[in-house]
Formats: C-alpha cells, structure tokens, sequence
C-alpha cells in the first residue's frame, strides 16, 4: 500500500495524489493510460532525492483510487485530462511546473505546455506519442486478449478501483476509427519549454518516429535513445533516467534563474 495518499477536490471529483517533499519548482508525474499513482512505485521518492525538488504524483479522474469519471471519456479525453492537469495546479497553488509524462502523460504534458507555456519550466517525455500507429494498435490489441484471458486484469486491479473501466475506456478509444487520425502535431509549436525524450528501442507501442516527430516541432527538444528498453524506462533503466533527468531539470531551472 502506497503511503501518505491524500484527497484533493477538483472540479467536484476526489483526486488522490500524494507529494514528496523537496525544495523548488514541483515536478508533477503524469501517468500512462492504464496508469496510477501506484504504479510509479518508489520513482518519485528517487527523483525527488536526486533532483532535490518536490516530486506530486496523483491519478487522474477514473483512474487508481480518484472518483470515476461520470461517463465513458470521448475522443477528446487527452484534451480533458490537459484540463485537469491545470485544474490541480490550481488548486494546489502551483504557479509552474515541471511536467514528467509517460506514454499518454506525454500527450497531455505537450498539451499543457502549448496551452499555458507560462505554467511549464521543464518537459520530460517518455515514450512519447504525438499520432496514432498501426503498432500500437496492434499493441492493444494484444493487451485485449491478455485482459481477456490471462493475468492482466488481476494485475490492474491492485492499482484501480476499477480495472474494467480503465481498460474499456483506454482500448475503446484508441481502436475507434474516428480516433485513426488522432494528432497534437499542429500544437506543438507552441511549446516553449526544455524538453527531454526518452525513447526505448523495444518499445512495442511507438516507434522512434513519435520522437522524431516532436524534434522537428519543438526547438528546444533532446533525445536520448536507450537499448535493451521498452515502453518504460522509469521501470526498466530507472538510473539512467533519473541522471538525465536530474541533469535537464536542474538546467531548466539555471536557465530562468536571473543572472547575477
């Protein structure tokens, strides 16, 4: 059991989340798809003793121990989820932040960063996508039939209030037709901030086009490709990550500072 969860009202849902203390500019984890606070395990407390920075990882609304979401979310959910994120930072007072996003958490960091430029120090991106491929539809479509008939419904419910939905709505939307030309490529010129990619070369979901995609749109934009990982690198080659983060997060901060 993850301690020290507390319960933040946003927009009338309850919203767990739970902070590690640290000094500075918060960096605010936003999960994967199938994704929870939980699910970051022991990585924020990594991070945030690295970086020295405070470290909030919270579920967004349907997901992990937060409120359900009303209704099965629409093709427009990572729109939605961008406006939530700023709702919490309201809430919790936070001026700027640096946004770490996994998988579709780089979707809604992109969008946020392109919306509210001036509430984002730093971008960190892993496994970023920016346009369907056919790979990750064929990816989820095998997770259909390991939800279906094997362990990953079991494995999902120790981190979700409930796994079904989270599943149904995730898988539903991506393998609707009308989510086929889904892209965020015509927003990412907006994106001012400092921004880390991370790219693991076994990814089965994304290829290193989604990367490739984000370098030509967004200036400030570094890659870091890394062998031997796949669709998680903060799971899979968590030192790695954590320096390169800590490096980028700290310059981040250098680089607004006033000269003196």
């Amino acid at each position: 059991m993850v301690r020290d969860v507390k319960f933040i009202r946003i927009d009338g849902a309850r919203i767990e989340l739970r902070k590690v203390a640290g000094a500075g500019t918060p960096i605010l984890l936003l999960h994967e798809a199938l994704g929870s606070l939980s699910l970051w395990d022991t990585f924020p407390e990594r991070l945030a003793a690295a970086t020295g920075h405070p470290v909030i990882v919270w579920s967004r609304q349907g997901f992990g121990r937060s409120d359900p979401l009303p209704e099965p979310p629409g093709t427009d959910f990572l729109e939605r989820a961008a406006d939530q994120t700023l709702a919490l930072m309201h809430a919790l007072g936070i001026d700027e932040a640096h946004l770490y996003g996994h998988s579709d958490g780089t979707a809604i960091a992109l969008l946020v960063a392109a919306s509210a430029p001036e509430r984002v120090k730093s971008l960190v991106l892993e496994a970023p996508h920016v346009t369907v491929e056919p790979g990750a539809l064929q990816a989820i479509e095998r997770m259909r039939e390991r939800f279906d008939t094997g362990d990953l419904r079991e494995r999902l419910a120790r981190h979700h209030d409930n796994p079904d939905a989270v599943f149904w709505n995730w898988a539903g939307i991506w393998l609707n037709p009308h989510f086929r030309d889904w892209s965020i490529e015509g927003s990412l010129q907006a994106v001012r901030a400092p921004t880390l990619l991370f790219h693991g070369q076994d990814d089965t979901y994304f290829s290193i086009d989604q990367m490739r995609r984000i370098e030509a749109l967004v200036s400030s934009a570094k890659a870091i490709i890394i062998a031997d990982c796949g669709h998680s690198p903060f799971r899979e080659r968590p030192d790695l990550v954590v320096t390169a983060v800590t490096r980028h997060v700290l310059a981040a901060g250098a680089e607004s500072s006033p000269s003196r």
